[in-house]
């Protein structure tokens, strides 16, 4: 099929269904139309799309920890505890790196040998082996609505069995994740295998089954301008759209500034409704979701605890319907159960003391978010307007020309010239923009925030700042350490 930001028709639909059903024997486990009235029946307090739509109008920020294990009673005691002892509004399922690369007869090697050492052997659920009973025993096993977190460019088969056996949300999408997860992957497939993803849900929400979307932000493990970040996830929204998804929220990784990324966050808002009203999808609700820090964290509790209640404040003061929580394990490896449920606690009380307040939109704020706005905008047009309109093609040919740009990006058709770096109060600037279509104003301010940093520290801003940064929140106060 032709890459077109237009609604796969029936026939072009189920074609490719038949293909990803094939992949793996428990794909023909799964009957759309009995999936359809299976997913009708759970109880609304399993249906993400639900809790989120009520969170939203409450005003309320739900939490969301990250976790999968490879057997699934282990799978089912993580979810437990995430629930009962972090209090966890979102639950999630986390694929395992197998999975995630559609490398299922090694899944299955995973799971034998997790049986056979009483441990997990895999860094996630892979769910595809298992079956789609088995998902359906997690599903039912708690109380709170289940997520996949797929972490792959390759989701097709993952969604099938997640969304038949009841978990009503999947993240995920195909510039974010192609760009983040594959080294020669073309952007036309990864857009392709997600508006499969997307195609799916949408059948779905016509049978009456309203089931959630997510677009995941950058999980490359590195800093992001927000404008950047915005862009990407304005894109990923109109293309599931296009597909006919209803339900969607778009999210951003915290740089650990708080006016920045508060800024941020509610620029996404308004851009996002401002482009799906250009494109007429006025029709589809979506939420602001924030991801605690992405990058190296600090090996010690304490110091990590502080990063993961900030993201918390940053996600409640700047009013995300969403946040996805990390825990202090992070630098150590995957987390244990306990550590992870910490995590939720921790930042659910953060933003429980918060009281649903918010940061005040002051003369400082209020230039912040209107530059990162300028900045998505200019990347949007630019796409726009090189795909003649259509976001699928525009998105493709943009990154071609490096008029979307993603920093260390692995995949080797990102042109990865935009080099970030924090100004003198740790907000995200671009040491270089390479190719975004950015004009004089928006240069000028960037330019203007790095020279505060050169005069305050007495030296140059440079590539080596820019590596500095990337780890500098797992080294804070070592230095000061070390003295004392």
């Amino acid at each position: 099929m032709e890459l077109k930001n237009e609604r796969w028709s029936d026939e072009e639909f189920f074609a490719e269904r038949g293909k990803v059903l094939s992949l793996w024997p428990t794909g023909q486990e799964v009957n759309l139309f009995e999936a359809v009235d299976y997913l009708r029946d759970i109880p609304p307090e399993r249906k993400y799309a639900l809790e989120v739509v009520k969170a939203k109008k409450e005003g309320r920020t739900l939490v969301q920890p990250r976790g999968g294990v490879a057997l699934i009673e282990d799978h089912i005691t993580l979810l437990r505890c995430l629930q009962d002892r972090g209090g966890a509004d979102l639950l999630p399922t986390t694929t395992d790196t197998y999975t995630r690369n559609l490398r299922f007869q090694e899944a299955q090697q995973g799971i034998e040998q997790s049986i056979r050492t009483g441990r997990s052997m895999l860094n996630g659920l892979p769910l595809v082996n298992h079956g789609l009973q088995a998902v359906r025993r997690i599903s039912a096993s708690v109380q709170r609505p289940i997520i996949v977190l797929s972490g792959t460019a390759f989701p097709q088969l993952v969604a099938e069995l997640g969304f038949a056996g009841g978990f009503t949300a999947f993240l995920g999408g195909g510039i974010s994740y192609t760009s983040a997860y594959t080294k020669d992957l073309p952007f036309e497939q990864g857009i392709k295998n997600y508006q499969y993803v997307d195609r799916l849900a949408s059948f779905y929400q016509e049978k009456g089954i309203r089931l959630h979307r997510e677009q995941p932000g950058f999980l490359t493990g590195t800093l992001i301008p927000p404008g950047i970040g915005i862009a990407v996830a304005v894109l990923e929204m109109l293309l599931a759209a296009g597909q006919g998804v209803k339900h969607y929220s778009m999210g951003l990784c915290q740089s650990l500034n708080l006016m920045q990324d508060v800024a941020a966050l509610h620029a996404l808002e308004e851009v996002g409704k401002e482009y799906l009203l250009r494109f007429g999808h006025e029709d589809v609700f979506f939420t602001i979701s924030s991801h605690q820090w992405m990058q190296a964290f600090p090996s010690d509790e304490p110091r990590a605890y502080a990063v993961i209640i900030l993201g918390g404040v940053i996600a409640a003061l700047a009013g995300a319907t969403q946040v996805i929580t990390k825990t202090t394990h992070e630098a150590e490896g995957i987390p244990t159960k306990e550590a992870n449920a910490q995590g939720a606690m921790a930042t659910r009380m953060a933003i429980s003391l918060l009281r649903q307040a918010r940061l005040p939109e002051s003369h400082a704020f209020l230039p912040e978010k209107e530059i990162i706005r300028k900045e998505a905008r200019s990347i949007l047009d630019k796409t726009l307007e090189l795909g003649d309109g259509d976001v699928a093609q525009g998105s493709v040919r943009a990154i071609q020309a490096g008029v979307l740009d993603i920093p260390w990006a692995p995949n080797q058709h990102v042109a990865g010239k935009v080099i970030p770096v924090r100004d003198a109060s740790g907000a995200v600037r671009y040491l270089e923009h390479a190719s975004l279509p950015f004009g004089p104003e928006i240069l000028d301010y960037n330019r203007e925030k790095i020279r505060e940093r050169e005069r305050r520290d007495g030296q140059e801003v440079d590539y080596q700042a820019a590596i500095f940064d990337i780890t500098e929140v797992s080294k804070m106060l070592d230095e000061n350490r070390l003295e004392g």
